[in-house]
């Protein structure tokens, strides 16, 4: 498993967080980048804006807790870096490593131009900033130390509870001060803080002192007058009707003792997924034929079916329009 990094291109208007009035402010912007928060994720969200600080995602897998960092990229015009946590992951794939190939080709060339002699002045230009690989924790403070006039990254730090202990405590180490060392080169300090956001599926408890620096939220299943908003947001020409199956089967399917509950994005796939079969409302037929849209593993599935799919496909949600 690898680290991904992803970057996408500043936004022409970006978005100055000091001009933040209100959370209302917030999530409207949200949503006109695609992303609907109830009341308490636009107040967590405005005030990790505001205040500088980290904002700590938390909650069940598919809930839309990546996305967030995403929209606030869209809609802030900041570069989004984006840091994917694994079991073993450490400082060479998350903050910076050394381009030992580009290096070794610069020694040789140094030796056959007879300079490999000079020593002290040649290690200096081996360690230079020309042979440094900037990973997403280094880049972000880089980024955030540039033209004040430009918008500062967002740094998403994905799934930290799929990372070590040591990982963590040395994350610590640069929110606190925005700052990492390179001992051939020196500190990296941000002059401004990036958007930072850290997400967890809650595999395992992340430690209390990196939670300290960070706004914290649990982020819910939405209700399903959300939810139906949400899908017609996500998934353009969907039928209403369709909708407001898809969701309330979902919602049942939560209330299942399933090994893997769908979350949100699920919700999304199954709603495109019978939309581009051309369906108009959600039957027994097509809910067995798309299970695999909503259900990840066969064993629910198998569970859903003995039960009956009819009874999935009759729960119904009360019409909000």
């Amino acid at each position: 498993m690898k680290m991904v990094a992803e970057t996408k291109e500043p936004h022409s208007t970006p978005v100055r967080t000091e001009d933040l009035e209100t959370p209302e402010q917030v999530a409207r912007a949200l949503e006109e980048h695609g992303y609907l928060a109830d009341e308490a994720l636009a107040t967590v969200i405005f005030l990790a804006l505001k205040m500088g600080r980290p904002l700590f995602l938390e909650g069940e897998a598919g809930v839309g807790k990546t996305e967030v960092a995403k929209v606030l990229a869209r809609w802030t015009g900041g570069e989004l870096l984006r840091l994917q946590c694994y079991d073993g992951i450490d400082v060479s794939q998350a903050v910076y490593e050394w381009d030992y190939s580009r290096q070794l080709l610069h020694l040789r060339a140094a030796e056959a131009a007879g300079r490999a002699s000079t020593g002290e002045a040649l290690e200096d230009e081996l360690f230079s900033e020309r042979f440094l690989v900037r990973r997403p924790l280094l880049r972000a403070i880089e980024d955030a130390r540039g033209d004040p006039s430009k918008p500062v990254p967002v740094l998403l730090i994905d799934e930290i509870d799929r990372a070590d202990d040591e990982f963590e405590a040395y994350l610590l180490e640069i929110l606190s001060d925005y700052a990492v060392t390179v001992p051939e080169l020196g500190t990296f300090v941000a002059s401004r803080p990036p958007v930072v956001v850290i997400t967890s599926n809650r595999t395992r408890d992340v430690h209390d002192a990196l939670k300290r620096r960070c706004l914290y939220h649990w982020v819910e299943h939405p209700s399903l007058e959300r939810e139906i908003a949400i899908v017609e947001l996500r998934v353009p020409g969907v039928d209403h009707e369709l909708a407001r199956q898809v969701a309330a089967a979902t919602s049942a399917l939560r209330g299942m003792n399933l090994y893997k509950v769908p979350g949100v994005a699920e919700t999304i796939d199954w709603a495109q997924a019978l939309t581009a079969l051309g369906a108009r409302e959600l039957n027994a037929s097509v809910a067995s034929a798309t299970l695999g849209s909503v259900l990840k593993y066969q064993e629910d599935a198998q569970r859903v079916r003995q039960m009956g799919v009819e009874a999935l496909v009759g729960a119904r949600a009360p019409d909000v329009r």
